[in-house]
């Protein structure tokens, strides 16, 4: 896998999707005793720093801790421990600055270890425990090689809590966009954060939907309504009219879920919108290579509004 010159992630191959997670640690929580391991995809890391000077402010929301002024941008600063709810004696000491969905900011951790490359066949779906020990920040677990428990971080969820309540205005906006409200829209998405900003938009809109947690779950669904619709006799684009897939999901990648429905005639005339936080023209090119009908960057719903529009219509 190669990057681009922002250095995110460009899809080279045909088969397998890699991807390279920066591992780093939140310290030693008090309640398992452990050094918990996360992940976040390198290709949303613009660089690695010591913690500058933090500009405090007042009636920041939780976890946010302040601002911080780098080459001339002022970027918010968020304490991953306090995020995630770890309880640990011990400081965090590193900043990852972070860009993706078009929004830059800092996560402060306590240490940072190594780059760890796997398929994203190897990542599992989190244990709805694990799930709510953590807030629900975290989208996929798998096994590193000296078997210990990795955990990927969900940064749309981070964006979200850092954004929340900022997008009412958006949301107003759509709901100026008409369409044809007798459409069902199949979307998919392993972001709890990013399911709901969905929802809640083609809610907006007065859309039916349907959505799977991951891709694996989305083509098994989908593959059950082909085979229904097939014995029926009915095409099911008279069932669905736009699926949604998000790219970067454990077991079956979006990129993967896209050629599996491309090469299925019985989704013929389904256009498939791929909707992600990897927003460079690079990556906007290799999405579309592989038979997607559009690419579409995350939080952003009157984008979305109208991407769901054109291709309802």
């Amino acid at each position: 896998m190669n990057k681009d010159e922002k250095g995110q992630a460009i899809r080279t191959d045909s088969g397998t999707t890699h991807l390279e997670l920066l591992l780093f640690s939140l310290g030693n929580d008090k309640r398992t005793g452990r050094d918990e391991v996360f992940g976040i995809n390198v290709f949303k890391v613009r660089e690695i720093l010591p913690i500058p000077e933090i500009t405090h402010a007042p009636e920041m929301p939780e976890g946010i801790v302040g601002f911080v002024s780098i080459r001339q941008e002022i970027i918010p600063v968020m304490d991953l421990q306090k995020i995630c709810g770890i309880d640990t004696a011990q400081k965090p000491s590193i900043m990852i600055i972070t860009e993706y969905s078009n929004h830059v900011h800092g996560f402060l951790v306590h240490k940072v270890e190594s780059i760890y490359r796997l398929s994203w066949s190897e990542m599992r779906e989190p244990p709805p425990l694990l799930t709510k020990k953590l807030g629900g920040f975290v989208t996929a677990v798998s096994e590193l090689r000296d078997k210990r428990l990795m955990m990927l971080l969900d940064v749309e969820k981070v964006l979200s809590e850092l954004s929340d309540g900022e997008e009412d205005n958006d949301f107003n906006m759509v709901k100026d966009i008409a369409v044809d409200s007798n459409k069902t829209i199949f979307f998919v998405d392993d972001s709890s954060a990013a399911r709901k900003q969905i929802a809640r938009t083609l809610d907006t809109m007065n859309l039916s939907y349907l959505y799977a947690e991951n891709g694996k779950k989305a083509w098994d669904l989908l593959d059950k309504m082909g085979g229904e619709a097939e014995t029926a006799g009915y095409h099911l684009k008279s069932q669905i009219s736009v699926i949604l897939t998000d790219i970067e999901m454990p077991e079956l990648d979006g990129y993967e879920l896209t050629k599996k429905i491309k090469a299925d005639d019985r989704f013929n005339g389904i256009p498939v919108v791929l909707h992600s936080s990897l927003t460079s023209q690079a990556n906007v090119s290799v999405g579309l290579s592989t038979g997607a009908d559009d690419y579409l960057g995350k939080f952003e719903p009157q984008a979305l509004a109208a991407v769901v529009t054109k291709h309802v219509k």
